[in-house]
């Protein structure tokens, strides 16, 4: 007898639709599971045989027994398969599941027949939304992510005999209530707790003002840091279907998602991570930090001590706001449009420009900076100079806090949304006097195409900052101070300082 259940197979941050169809048969007892299943769904017969013979539920396993996952030529991962797999099996024996052909089931199957969480459900129940299919049932450990498909029944289930009750139902009981994900409303670092760096501050707010990227640059304990935290507290909230976006990918990824509900990610991943943790892929494409930070900021530290080949990975993801990995058996592409901030020494001791006397070489300063290629530097818009804090900063009153800043900040994008589908040319209405600083720039500092758009953008935002419709010469030269920078390299398609 055959029968088919409906579940999913989540790769990079998509789901996919997988029918599981069972089939038993008479034959010489043997359990054959196809459709390209890796070993964790192979192992799906253990723990199923277990779980019916825990839970008193009769089934006859001496016969030939064949599962089909497709479509055939997509490749299954992970452990979510045992719930579909498990009640298709019930009914390929006899028993009537009325509404088994149109409810998505996902989960694994503990020993003793309960129900554990798996990753990537939130992408699943996105799938089953826009299939037309009637429900879900999940494992209670995914229910909260239920929050953000309100258009979809979603059934939590503890154990495999409750999941069997409700695809056994002729008709579907009312959803229970959604659950209110612990840790929604997280406390955000304050800006008024970083004292001084009144240029860091600006670079910051400028940042959050016009989503731009940031580098920090800074003897150690200046502050860099802490001004990279509160950023997200600066940005705008998320709206609906962004928040979809973010928790979605955090599923995929098997963290939770009802963490970053309602807030704007936050990612720092350390200065030895490699290439495939940072952008994503692997054998099973997952989503890397650049993904997790997708609608958020990346955050990276000790920027210089990162791998070269590690940070060359970020030029795509920071041009085209998606992530594409290219395996044999396809294409996958995953959102990554976020926000940049690094922060580095300037130097490899930390005290150049400091009170502290700097023990470094010429030449081990330019090989510290030269691990940085000009492109990638070419991709970040402001280069910010946190110099160390002096004792009167440190003890005197607190600078200006979150709150304020943030309003500036919201009011700067809403103008920037009022303009949206006008040419850059056309948002910036240039004053001659600036015309003539930036003709400076290109021909002095060697602006690249790509280096003068972008100071371009950073002058617009500055201007929207300040509430005016005119860019004119003081928005474009904050703009260049900040283009320039502190950060100079030998490296020929480093932005040089004027002199």
């Amino acid at each position: 007898m055959l029968a088919t259940s409906l579940t999913a197979a989540v790769l990079g941050v998509e789901a996919h639709l997988v029918r599981a169809e069972a089939d038993t048969a008479a034959g010489f007892p043997r359990f054959t599971m196809v459709g390209l299943p890796d070993s964790a769904v192979k192992e799906s017969e253990a723990r199923i045989r277990a779980a019916f013979r825990n839970c008193c539920l009769e089934f006859k396993w001496d016969r030939r027994i064949t599962v089909n996952l497709a479509p055939a030529g997509l490749r299954k991962y992970g452990s979510s398969f045992d719930l579909p797999t498990a009640l298709g099996l019930l009914a390929a024996d006899g028993r009537t599941l009325p509404r088994l052909g149109r409810v998505l089931l996902a989960g694994e199957l503990a020993l003793d027949g309960g129900l554990r969480g798996v990753p990537g459900v939130l992408p699943m129940l996105l799938l089953a939304r826009q299939e037309g299919l009637d429900a879900a049932v999940v494992p209670a450990a995914n229910h909260a992510e239920a929050t953000l498909v309100p258009d979809l029944p979603v059934y939590p289930a503890l154990s495999l005999p409750e999941a069997l009750a409700l695809v056994g139902a002729e008709s579907l009981p009312p959803p229970p209530p959604v659950p209110v994900a612990a840790g929604v409303v997280a406390s955000v670092p304050d800006l008024a707790d970083v004292r001084g760096q009144a240029l860091g501050r600006r670079a910051l707010e400028i940042a959050a003002a016009g989503g731009h990227n940031l580098l920090f640059s800074g003897p150690p304990g200046s502050g860099k840091t802490m001004l990279a935290r509160r950023l997200p507290g600066l940005l705008p909230p998320l709206r609906p279907e962004e928040a979809v976006e973010v928790a979605a990918i955090h599923s995929a990824a098997g963290l939770p998602a009802g963490e970053v509900i309602g807030r704007r990610p936050f990612r720092s991943p350390h200065h030895t991570t490699s290439e495939i943790a940072l952008v994503g892929g692997g054998p099973r494409p997952r989503p890397g930090e650049v993904s997790l930070a997708h609608r958020g900021v990346l955050f990276l530290d000790e920027l210089p001590e990162f791998r070269r080949a590690t940070l060359e990975v970020l030029r795509q993801p920071l041009e085209d706001g998606q992530m594409t990995v290219t395996r044999q058996r396809g294409t996958v592409r995953i959102p990554a449009r976020f926000q940049l901030v690094a922060a580095m020494n300037p130097c490899p001791c930390g005290r150049r420009g400091s009170a502290t006397p700097c023990r470094c070489t010429p030449a081990d300063v330019r090989s510290y900076l030269g691990r940085l290629s000009g492109p990638l530097l070419d991709r970040i818009d402001l280069h910010g100079a946190v110099p160390a804090v002096s004792y009167d900063e440190m003890t005197g009153t607190r600078g200006e806090a979150t709150a304020p800043v943030r309003l500036r900040v919201l009011a700067a994008r809403a103008r920037q949304e009022a303009r949206e589908g006008r040419g850059l040319a056309q948002l910036a209405c240039r004053a001659p006097a600036a015309e003539r600083l930036l003709r400076r720039a290109v021909d002095v500092a060697g602006l690249s195409a790509r280096g003068l758009d972008r100071l371009l953008r950073v002058a617009r935002t500055i201007a929207d900052l300040a509430g005016r419709e005119e860019v004119g010469v003081n928005d474009v030269a904050e703009a260049l101070q900040f283009r320039l920078g502190p950060v100079e390299s030998v490296d020929p398609y480093t932005i040089q300082a004027v002199g």
